[in-house]
């Protein structure tokens, strides 16, 4: 099946708006430890509350008090003036600590499936434009038919912001290129260990026409600038570095987790990077009345609820 041109146009960017609420979630445990962090923390905290009606939050934080698996929401959302946005990007994060494991669920953005609440079939990130964050979660666990325990939504210019908050990333760059103009025209990516600011990583991530391995390659760049990130947060301990982590939080994300849960995460969870398991959701493209989709069986579906239930 061959995709339109808008339809390629979105999909450039459907890693981007996601990946950085992972990263939100464990590099906020990380600098929520010490004195100074945490008074800084859940001011950053604060900011960043937004509750969810679908989700039952008492028992939410219990699940995380008896160190019960988790499953996480992650919306990367594209949000324009005058537009309620859309969740150009979807996936599950699973944490269970009894076997020191973490599962990243992809779903596909253009997943065609039942739109819980607004009565249609339909692209599975529309949910989010008809009825925000309460309608994606609703439909996702449809979807998979598995709870959803929390949300965190960021929009998609966080990872500029969280690369230079760490103070730029290395990376092992598998191809060499010219970059078509997603950092900037005429900007040569060399093949080998190089350095990333924020825009630099985005251009990284971004680029897909010139790599022989299409969306895989992009999304293997996608998951070391994950990994850097992370890896790199997680041996932060200077103060003004902390700042500038927990302002890159405050101006890009949202999450119905409290202090007190981001916290009990950090103490009772931190292990689950040790297996880290990442699975894209797979299936067919089909066209329905000129208008592409993603159709993802049941027999995939019934494999993921198994894999993060």
């Amino acid at each position: 099946m061959v995709l339109g041109r808008k339809d390629k146009r979105k999909k450039k960017r459907t890693w981007l708006k996601v990946t950085l609420s992972i990263i939100a979630i464990l590099i906020i445990a990380v600098a929520a430890t010490g004195i100074y962090a945490a008074n800084k923390a859940k001011t950053t905290v604060n900011t960043m509350q937004k509750d969810s009606d679908s989700i039952d939050k008492k028992q939410s934080a219990t699940k995380v008090k008896d160190q019960e698996k988790l499953n996480v929401l992650l919306l990367g959302v594209d949000q324009r003036e005058d537009d309620a946005g859309r969740s150009d990007a979807l996936m599950v994060m699973s944490l269970d600590p009894a076997n020191n494991s973490m599962k990243l669920i992809s779903i596909p953005r253009d997943s065609r499936t039942e739109i819980v609440g607004h009565g249609t079939t339909d692209k599975i990130n529309h949910a989010y434009a008809f009825g925000g964050v309460d309608m994606a979660i609703d439909t996702v666990e449809n979807f998979l038919d598995t709870d959803i325990d929390y949300f965190a939504e960021m929009n998609m210019e966080g990872l500029s912001d969280f690369v230079d908050a760490v103070g730029g990333i290395t990376v092992n760059n598998q191809l060499d290129w010219i970059d078509e103009g997603y950092y900037e025209k005429g900007y040569h990516y060399a093949q080998g260990e190089i350095q990333l600011d924020g825009p630099k990583a985005m251009g990284y991530v971004r680029m897909r026409h010139l790599d022989p391995d299409g969306d895989f390659g992009r999304n293997a760049r996608q998951r070391q600038v994950i990994q850097a990130v992370i890896d790199k947060g997680a041996s932060i301990n200077s103060v003004s570095k902390i700042d500038d982590i927990l302002g890159a939080l405050g101006n890009n994300v949202e999450t119905n987790m409290d202090f007190s849960t981001m916290t009990d995460l950090f103490k009772n969870y931190r292990n689950v990077r040790q297996n880290s398991e990442n699975y894209q959701m797979q299936g067919t493209g089909t066209t329905i009345d000129k208008v592409y989709y993603y159709e993802v069986s049941q027999d995939e579906r019934d494999k993921v609820h198994d894999m993060i239930s």
